[in-house]
């Protein structure tokens, strides 16, 4: 099971960046229907071809920004979606498979089977959540592109399956740990919160294209807080929808992290917890400094999907140090739950 869960995860994980790419490349709104089982087939024949060009060509994205696209450049931007979507319905049928066969040879508590079949649903309502972002910008409002609140929804969700995936993979491995201090266990949970509430501020930066603005850095356009921080028509949405606010935004947390990355790696080294406190914070150093090379760089495909791949790594590595912070009482509570199908 643990196997299943990690290419479970590492599917997830290939699924983010494919994402990411389809992203770049403004490829995500190129199929403008969403059909869960004719879908999963590629256009076979001209016509088919033919008819998804003529219902692309209905969207605003075509009309205003790829007026004029020719078949060939449009087959290009649809297999990156079209992967995509392949790429979830793969891992469906390989979360559904590995819990049907698990299932049948006896080897799930119940507590165990909720919460696959927790993971199960979260990759259905992914798939769900994907089609509502790209309805976005298809025919549902004037855009070419997607909302970037929905794009950051999209994104989050995706987060949260592949820590959910690891958090189980780490349940079913479990050992006793020594007990660690609530102080500990509080900045724990708190680099872990700072870095999710990152990530969606990245989301909402790369939704709105706000990489590839203000690209020098430390300063952006020679000024530390823009003058256009919340001048740029919108008032509070500014910090949602603009540019400037949510690129200096995405900016502030990432040096606030990092600095607590740093801090609690010196303050716990002599705690159990030394060496996940020491590799969250090399790798928050690492994000920190990819992420200035790929903003002063304009935020170019491979530097961005770096950036973002990197981003997933460090969640992930909170994740395991909140799952390793925990009290040991409740380590041997959760063991002790699992401990007949650890023994299947």
């Amino acid at each position: 099971m643990r196997n299943w869960l990690v290419v479970v995860g590492t599917l997830v994980y290939a699924m983010i960046l494919i994402g990411g790419a389809t992203r770049l490349t403004d490829s995500g709104l190129s199929i403008t229907e969403w059909d869960p089982i004719k879908g999963a087939l590629p256009p076979l024949s001209g016509a088919a071809w033919a008819s998804l060009f003529e219902k692309y060509q209905q969207t605003a994205e075509y009309r205003l920004q790829n007026s004029g696209m020719s078949l060939g450049d449009f087959q290009q931007i649809f297999w990156w979606e079209w992967g995509h979507r392949f790429f979830g319905r793969l891992i469906g049928l390989v979360a559904m498979f590995g819990f049907a066969l698990f299932a049948i040879r006896g080897w799930l508590s119940r507590a165990l089977a909720t919460r696959f079949v927790i993971l199960i649903l979260l990759g259905g309502l992914q798939g769900a959540i994907g089609w509502w972002m790209v309805s976005s910008g298809i025919g549902e409002t004037t855009r070419v592109d997607v909302a970037p609140y929905r794009l950051a929804t999209h994104f989050m969700l995706a987060l949260l399956i592949i820590g959910y995936t690891a958090w189980l993979w780490l349940d079913l491995g479990a050992k006793a740990r020594e007990p660690v201090s609530r102080p500990v266990r509080f900045v724990a949970w708190g680099l872990l919160g700072l870095i999710i509430l990152q990530m969606a501020a990245g989301a909402l930066v790369a939704g709105l294209d706000a990489g590839r603005t203000y690209n020098d850095w430390p300063l952006m356009a020679g000024e530390f807080v823009p003058t256009s921080y919340l001048g740029e028509g919108l008032g509070l949405r500014s910090l949602f929808e603009g540019r400037a606010t949510t690129q200096f935004n995405h900016r502030i947390l990432a040096y606030l992290i990092w600095a607590l990355a740093l801090a609690s790696a010196w303050l716990f080294r002599k705690t159990s917890l030394k060496s996940g406190f020491t590799g969250l914070a090399v790798l928050v150093s690492l994000q920190a400094v990819w992420g200035i090379v790929t903003l002063m760089n304009a935020a170019p495909m491979n530097l961005a999907l770096l950036h973002q791949a990197l981003g997933v790594i460090v969640t992930l590595a909170a994740v395991r140090l909140v799952w390793c912070a925990r009290g040991s009482g409740q380590l041997v509570d959760r063991v002790s739950a699992l401990g007949s199908t650890n023994t299947a």
